[in-house]
């Protein structure tokens, strides 16, 4: 079961370095302008053109433009495990930078368990800086375990609209059934001469064609020799100032003959989502 967990743990966070690729270049385009244009026309959802399925995906989470526009986010997030250890934590982010800034008073997993006091992380886009209590962690591991919670978490928030960036492969995979509704399944992988791998991640998409909402995925994880997409991640979603929040995550493994427990290995709930809340690198870490 141990194993299990961290093999999901570290694929949340091989997520990121994968999926972002293309990032910087959608970033430093974005203006008012574009971000206007992008709500404003609704993409057709054809399954003969797996990258319009993409772009009505982003369209549907309430679209890149109007998640800038909003400029940050906090929420109050819980990563917990059946035995009910947990993370729990007060996350911000500002969407321009990609600072990612988060204040566990819960950290029985990830962020330096076993430790007492609150440990506060800081991304600023460049460098990473953590604090227990109110002393400033120096140990290189501890500040790598911070810098990489910082930008997985970061990521997956933003994940619908990564998922269309520079180097992405797609293939339609047809419907499948699944608790009453036919999805459309897409395949996302990712072209080794871009991301600079042998062995790319994959998902498997599963899109509600009637909200264009990703409810389920599939992924694998070829650098733990998980190479076939077996990883489950369920999602539910709330509507948040027009932006669709995933505030439901559920994580399954298969055991050793391939069967899905009924419990998740992981369930990931986000409370109190708030945008827009005047955050910059002067005043993101007070509390």
């Amino acid at each position: 079961m141990k194993k299990q967990y961290s093999i999901v743990l570290f694929a949340l966070g091989t997520l990121f370095v994968v999926s972002s690729c293309g990032e910087k270049t959608k970033k430093t385009e974005m203006s008012e302008e574009t971000t206007t244009e992008v709500m404003a026309k609704e993409p057709v959802y054809s399954t003969d053109d797996p990258q319009s399925i993409l772009a009505a995906i982003e369209y549907a989470q309430g679209g890149w433009g109007n998640l800038w526009n909003k400029k940050d986010v906090q929420y109050t997030y819980d990563y917990r495990y059946p035995d009910g250890k947990a993370d729990i934590s007060t996350e911000r982010y500002i969407f321009n930078t990609e600072a990612s800034f988060g204040n566990y008073t819960q950290h029985d997993i990830n962020a330096m368990p076993g430790t007492k006091g609150d440990v506060m992380q800081y991304f600023d886009g460049t460098s990473t800086m953590a604090m227990l209590g109110d002393k400033k962690v120096e140990d290189p591991q501890a500040i790598g375990g911070s810098e990489f919670l910082r930008r997985a978490n970061y990521f997956w928030f933003v994940m619908p609209y990564k998922l269309n960036d520079k180097g992405t492969i797609l293939k339609y995979m047809g419907q499948e059934d699944h608790n009453g509704t036919s999805y459309d399944k897409i395949e996302v992988t990712y072209d080794p001469a871009i991301t600079g791998k042998e062995q790319n991640d994959i998902y498997i998409l599963y899109v509600n064609p009637s909200t264009k909402m990703i409810d389920r995925f599939f992924f694998s994880l070829p650098v733990l020799g998980i190479n076939a997409p077996v990883i489950v991640a369920n999602y539910k979603y709330e509507d948040i100032d027009g932006q669709k929040v995933a505030t439901k995550r559920t994580y399954f493994m298969p055991n050793e003959k391939g069967e899905y427990g009924e419990t998740p290995n992981i369930v990931q709930t986000l409370s109190n989502v708030k945008f827009n809340n005047g955050f910059t690198a002067e005043n993101i870490t007070k509390m």
